[in-house]
């Protein structure tokens, strides 16, 4: 489902989408063990260069067109072809299907590309096939394969493949390949990154803020947290901190304040990420809340209001 984003500037806090009760949903819900996607969720760097069956497809194309969110978005995915080389995602040959997020680039509306496409991701995984979180594609390969600037494309710097900064207009935040993992074709390099880094989270209470300790959380809020805590992140920064108020009502995710990724443009597409994994926590504890999203001092922050 496809909303409206609503702005309302308020101190220096801008409120990017409206509260919505979050209840147990049975189309989300129902036959997918989100559990499972999320552990055995891997970044894929070499796929085998052929398409996804037709059933697998339409089951995908109607999952997207099913999806309700707990907040309003503008979020659009679009799944696209692509030739097998490696100018679209430079370091692998692209399969023939991929996935593009769309948005536009305020910081919200980067997290919410997060949130919404780490949704489809983990579903894709859920029906057996294999994802990359990508955001340094090369642009006018994209462009090629996927037209979608519209009346930008003409601009000196269109972006979005190394863009930084908020610019006017939608823009593909980041894609993904969407296939079958080929590990025979997997650099020495990934996996050795795979064994030793990628893979290895910090425990919760590393990123507990303020006085709250995790042997003051139930066991449903750990379970959540613990599904939050294994998102994926650039180079596996892990850059999320997890605010809980003093009657465990409100959970916040956010990074901390000036955070800055040394190579990564979008630090706040990984923190919506973090919130997708928490949702789907709650969604399958049957925790009822409201989920809020902000921006505060120049980042998106995450509000889950428990009921």
């Amino acid at each position: 489902m496809i909303l409206t984003y609503l702005h309302m500037i308020s101190g220096n806090i801008r409120i990017c989408g409206c509260s919505y009760k979050l209840e147990r949903s049975d189309s989300m819900i129902s036959g997918i063990d989100w559990e499972s996607a999320i552990n055995i969720r891997r970044s894929t760097r070499s796929f085998e260069i052929k398409p996804i069956e037709l059933t697998k497809m339409n089951m995908i194309k109607s999952f997207i067109g099913d999806m309700k969110m707990p907040f309003e978005h503008n979020v659009k995915i679009k799944i696209f072809n692509a030739s097998p080389d490696k100018k679209l995602y430079t370091i692998f040959s692209a399969p023939p299907d991929n996935m593009a997020f769309i948005t536009d680039t305020d910081c919200c509306s980067l997290s919410a590309a997060g949130f919404v496409g780490e949704v489809a991701v983990l579903y894709a995984t859920s029906i057996g096939l294999s994802t990359c979180w990508y955001g340094h594609y090369a642009l006018a390969e994209l462009e090629n394969v996927m037209p979608h600037l519209g009346e930008y494309k003409n601009l000196q710097n269109p972006k979005w493949g190394y863009g930084k900064g908020e610019v006017e207009g939608q823009r593909a935040i980041c894609i993904t390949p969407l296939g079958y993992g080929n590990q025979n074709g997997v650099r020495l390099f990934d996996r050795m990154q795979q064994s030793l880094i990628s893979y290895k989270r910090k425990p919760i209470e590393n990123f507990l803020e303020g006085d709250m300790k995790a042997d003051d959380l139930s066991p449903e809020i750990l379970y959540a947290l613990d599904l939050a805590r294994k998102a994926p992140s650039a180079a596996n920064s892990q850059h999320w901190r997890f605010l809980i108020s003093s009657d465990r009502k409100t959970i916040s995710i956010a990074m901390p304040a000036g955070y800055k990724h040394i190579k990564w443009e979008h630090p706040d597409v990984d923190i919506g990420i973090c919130a997708s994994h928490l949702w789907l926590g709650l969604l399958m504890k049957n925790i009822n809340c409201k989920v809020s999203l902000l921006e505060e001092e120049g980042r998106a922050v995450w509000q889950f209001h428990i009921d």
